[in-house]
């Protein structure tokens, strides 16, 4: 059968491009990157350099001669600024990365698309955001799955709900609380009359892990723990924030029955500091000056996830990648621990774009036919 080609903008280290390549009715025909490490990670993975520039003129020419079917993009929230409803889409969007997928949209009017970003979107300045990006892209000439148009006099109001667009981690079969958006828009001349589209998939039945507990490593480095001065410090942190009611604080997620661990950032971040472990190793105990840290290790056992768990979190690791039963994932190793963070903490979970994918095909074949 022949695949579906797509192109991947803000490509990372590939989790959608992979998500989309499991299905196997999709093959990757280009990518776009910037950044040194994910661009040396993505080459290592793949065997091939992604770097281009999406805001380049030179990127635009090149996407203009691109045979594909379907573009993909994990992008930046940012802010529009909108002085009025009779703009054009290229006024309201201008200098922003969302303004460049929507030029290359215009230049190159794929069959559909699928835009990944954080749950915020939704609701981010008032609302404001999300309706300009579904104005622009009604006006490109695509419908979205899951968004209802509201027609009022001259106006059409685009309404979504966490329900129809975002999708979690947890209810795809990784133990992990990272609410995303996805959008997923088809070109509007090519759907048959009457056309209705059914709901986003909200989970599968994947029992790769029973919960955190299941994905967790034996055999961590002694320096992913937290020293004992830096548990106090957290501590003392912890307590003051309760004391104002900030929410502030760190977590020790699997304390809890059943644990899931909260979103993992792509700063690392509070990310690291929200998804603490306890896994006590007698051995440890005493050690000192370990990894750079001052004084004892605690004596809770309490640690850091560690990059290969995050790498699991996000279906790399233990799924993405699996040949002949055999996990042929890894990282080059000049890598840090400190870039392997942000490059899973800025990527995707891969079991839910290929749940999304899984659905992007199945539409297509309804509105084109088999390939």
């Amino acid at each position: 059968m022949e695949k579906y080609k797509t192109v991947d903008l803000f490509a990372g280290i590939g989790g959608i491009r992979r998500g989309f390549e499991k299905t196997n009715k999709f093959k990757n025909v280009l990518s776009a990157e910037i950044d040194k490490y994910a661009c040396k990670a993505y080459e290592h993975i793949y065997g091939e350099n992604p770097y281009n520039d999406v805001a380049s003129k030179e990127f635009k020419e090149k996407m203009a001669n691109i045979d594909y079917d379907v573009l993909l993009a994990g992008f930046p929230c940012q802010s529009f600024s909108i002085a009025g409803l009779k703009e054009g889409f290229e006024d309201k969007i201008r200098g922003t990365l969302f303004f460049d997928i929507a030029q290359i949209i215009k230049i190159t009017n794929p069959k559909a698309f699928l835009l990944e970003n954080v749950e915020g979107l939704l609701k981010h300045d008032k609302g404001k955001t999300f309706q300009v990006i579904a104005q622009t892209l009604y006006e490109l000439g695509y419908d979205i799955v899951g968004v209802d148009k509201i027609i009022h006099e001259d106006k059409i109001k685009f309404n979504a709900t966490s329900e129809t667009v975002v999708r979690t981690p947890v209810n795809f079969g990784i133990p992990q609380r990272r609410a995303r958006i996805f959008i997923m828009g088809f070109r509007r001349e090519d759907l048959p009359k009457d056309y209705s589209f059914p709901n986003l998939p909200k989970g599968r039945n994947l029992n790769l892990y029973k919960d955190l507990n299941d994905l967790i490593d034996n055999n961590v480095d002694a320096k992913f723990y937290l020293s004992q001065q830096y548990l106090n410090t957290l501590n003392r942190h912890k307590k003051r924030h309760e004391s104002k009611k900030s929410g502030f604080g760190y977590i020790v997620v699997n304390d809890e029955k059943n644990p899931v661990a909260n979103t993992i950032m792509a700063t690392g971040g509070s990310g690291k500091e929200r998804n603490l472990i306890r896994q006590y190793k007698k051995e440890f105990d005493g050690l000192e000056n370990i990894g750079g840290k001052k004084g004892r290790l605690n004596l809770e056992g309490i640690r850091y996830m560690t990059p290969n768990e995050w790498g699991k979190l996000q279906g790399f690791v233990n799924y993405g990648f699996i040949k002949n039963n055999i996990d042929e994932f890894n990282l080059p190793d000049d890598i840090s621990n400190t870039q392997r963070y942000k490059l899973f903490g800025n990527s995707v979970c891969i079991p839910v774009v290929e749940s999304m994918a899984e659905y992007m095909s199945a539409r297509l074949e309804e509105i084109y036919g088999a390939k």
